[in-house]
């Protein structure tokens, strides 16, 4: 199976650049089953990261081109690269393969590792919208906590060793003052600094890498031919009736 990894921004043409575009699906590709081939697509424009719900919509139109461009390419699922999951609903909407997004599959994923889970994000102003993600996956009764590192996004992996101290001290509050029974990376560098395993060892939880978790939902919805619902995700009416995406856009 073919899958698409979309990143709702241009990362090629930012500070982390076309290398880090080809280590993620080096490292997608390590991690998918045998048959499963992953690629990674920047979208053309949009913020560099995202850090808000405002940087989040900037980056949905170009997203929501590039799931399309890839539907006509032939693959077979797309995951949004980006824990907010910005413009997922839109995405299923507008196409027929299956869409993931990081945020509603880790959580599935973590609620049911434990009663409780708990999400390391970037920013305090990112706790309330990460609360409200899972009361859209339906999981917000087993989250015990949004903690946040207060580590930028492209300063994450500037210093591998301060990072990884910082969120096991993170980690490490979600589990012995929240009670957390598993750890959910909310942030897509985050997960691809690829440190769940150790991460998992020293805190004593279960840690989900947000980046592995939609990739293995994708490849579980392929493989049992599933995909979203039409009748929760139905497309929209003016397409229904003949118009094309393009001539929803005015001006």
């Amino acid at each position: 199976m073919r899958i698409a990894y979309v990143v709702p921004g241009p990362m090629s043409k930012g500070p982390m650049g076309s290398a880090e575009v080809k280590r993620r699906e080096s490292l997608l590709n390590d991690w998918a089953f045998d048959g499963t081939s992953v690629d990674v697509r920047d979208v053309p424009t949009g913020p560099s990261s995202i850090e808000s719900a405002y940087e989040e919509a900037l980056s949905i139109p170009a997203t929501l081109d590039m799931i399309m461009q890839c539907e006509n390419e032939g693959y077979d699922a797309a995951i949004i690269g980006c824990f907010g999951d910005p413009g997922l609903e839109a995405a299923r909407e507008l196409v027929e393969m299956p869409v993931v997004g990081p945020c509603e599959s880790s959580m599935l994923l973590a609620a049911s590792l434990g009663h409780k889970y708990s999400v390391l994000t970037i920013f305090d102003t990112l706790i309330a919208g990460q609360e409200y993600l899972a009361v859209k996956a339906g999981v917000r009764e087993k989250l015990a906590s949004v903690r946040a590192t207060g580590i930028p996004v492209l300063e994450l992996m500037s210093d591998y060793k301060a990072t990884k101290t910082r969120l096991i001290e993170v980690a490490t509050a979600c589990v012995e003052q929240d009670r957390a029974d598993s750890i959910i990376f909310g942030c897509m560098t985050m997960s691809f600094l690829d440190m769940a395993d150790e991460i998992s060892a020293t805190v004593g939880v279960p840690s989900v890498n947000a980046g592995r978790a939609a990739l293995k939902q994708a490849e579980t919805l392929v493989s049992m031919n599933l995909a979203h619902s039409r009748t929760a995700f139905a497309p929209p009416p003016k397409v229904s009736k003949g118009q094309s995406v393009a001539d929803l856009k005015v001006g």
